[in-house]
């Protein structure tokens, strides 16, 4: 059982930021070039970052491909979508500079990948990290890392609810300027929420933040009742406020210079937004531009499955997964469930649970949720689980009934 004494008021807080945000602008840039290359050639090998600042965009980093796609028609197509496609915004699609620095794979890494280590011969004498392959069947790790998963039961998407909220808020944020329900709005923007619970349920929502770039002719006094009124009314539900709910709207004044010109960007600097909002440790690798074989991405799906799964299951109401990974190596190093103190059986028991139900090498993780093809760009922006409008494959709850069997709960 937990330590934690779940009687005591606690509050988390977890914040969103909106497609324009420089980082995330980065992110769908190097998921957009991934998903272009995943469409053609569904083994290509994708490292791709990317950097934005005022008037530049540079995309760099290591891709092996059979396939040809043109950079910078699809870095420009991106900053059309997201918005940035006028001047006084200090950042416009049709007139950046784009500059590339790629190259292939390292052949050290695409030889740990390409043949596991479980089915590698190592023979006396061979050059030191050179081994003769026996059997050609099984991917090997891309890195080596600890990659988190969690669910529970606070959302219908099995989601915290600060950042399921944090995620909502700003993606509302982005289509009430698209829309121009609210035609003042630029494209950069962050939210931010903090809940108050008591133990594991949510109570209220102490505080909601959001921060919009805007254009300088518009009153803060607009600015606040505009967001209000079509951003956060129509958002969070209303049985969340109380008396003591603060909202909080541009807390700095002012905010017109945003995007690449007011921050550099780079890809993989809002890994808590991709992920859970900070409710469990994040072992550090980031998703975007990365090919299903890294274990950051691919690793970090997985875990999110087996937690859905678990908590859909009735096997506890909170769960949270680390997979750990060795480079070139196809079985993990370590599978730990941690249900919180709200399992049902033993934390140990549904540890093995996992293991017995759940294909957790990179060929069962990326064959069973078939992961090379062109789904990641979209979430780039608005976090990577609880998006039921995407029918993201790590979000399926097929493997409930097994484990619910398994457990003799049947």
């Amino acid at each position: 059982m937990s330590d934690i004494n779940l009687n005591s008021p606690r509050v988390y807080t977890s914040e969103s930021v909106t497609e324009g945000h420089p980082d995330k602008v980065c992110d769908q840039i190097s998921d957009a070039i991934l998903d272009a290359i995943l469409a053609q050639d569904p083994m290509g090998r994708v490292a791709c970052e990317t950097v934005v600042t005022t008037g530049m965009v540079l995309v760099f980093g290591e891709i092996t491909t059979e396939c040809y796609v043109d950079v910078p028609t699809i870095v420009r197509r991106v900053l059309t979508d997201i918005g940035y496609t006028r001047s006084v915004y200090g950042f416009e699609a049709e007139t950046c500079a784009i500059l590339q620095a790629i190259d292939e794979q390292s052949p050290d890494i695409a030889g740990g990948v390409n043949f596991a280590w479980e089915k590698r011969g190592v023979r006396k004498g061979l050059e030191p990290g050179r081994a003769i392959v026996v059997d050609k069947s099984q991917t090997g790790a891309g890195d080596q890392g600890m990659m988190y998963g969690y669910a529970c039961t606070e959302t219908e998407e099995l989601m915290p609810l600060p950042i399921a909220l944090a995620n909502r808020l700003a993606a509302r944020l982005a289509k009430v300027r698209k829309d121009s329900v609210l035609p003042f709005l630029r494209p950069d923007g962050k939210t931010m929420v903090t809940i108050s619970y008591e133990g594991h349920r949510p109570v209220h929502i102490d505080t909601i933040l959001i921060s919009a770039q805007h254009d300088p002719d518009v009153t803060l006094e607009e600015i606040q009742d505009g967001i209000t009124a079509q951003v956060i009314v129509p958002t969070v539900p209303e049985n969340l406020f109380d008396d003591n709910t603060r909202i909080l709207v541009n807390t700095s004044g002012r905010f017109v210079v945003g995007g690449p010109q007011g921050d550099s960007g780079l890809t993989g600097r809002k890994l808590i937004v991709d992920t859970y909002g900070g409710r469990i440790p994040h072992g550090g690798g980031a998703f975007s531009g990365k090919d299903p074989t890294k274990a950051d991405r691919s690793g970090s799906y997985g875990a999110r499955y087996v937690a859905k799964n678990l908590v859909a299951a009735g096997l506890a109401t909170t769960c949270e997964v680390n997979i750990a990974y060795a480079i070139g190596m196809a079985e993990p190093l370590a599978v730990m469930v941690d249900s919180k103190g709200t399992g049902i059986l033993p934390d140990a028991r549904l540890s093995e649970l996992a293991r017995s139900v759940f294909d957790l090498t990179p060929d069962g993780i990326i064959d069973g949720l078939d992961l090379r093809r062109p789904i990641y760009r979209p979430t780039a922006a608005y976090g990577a689980f609880g998006r039921p409008e995407l029918d993201l494959p790590w979000e399926r709850l097929d493997r409930v009934a097994e484990l619910r069997n398994r457990a003799g709960l049947a």
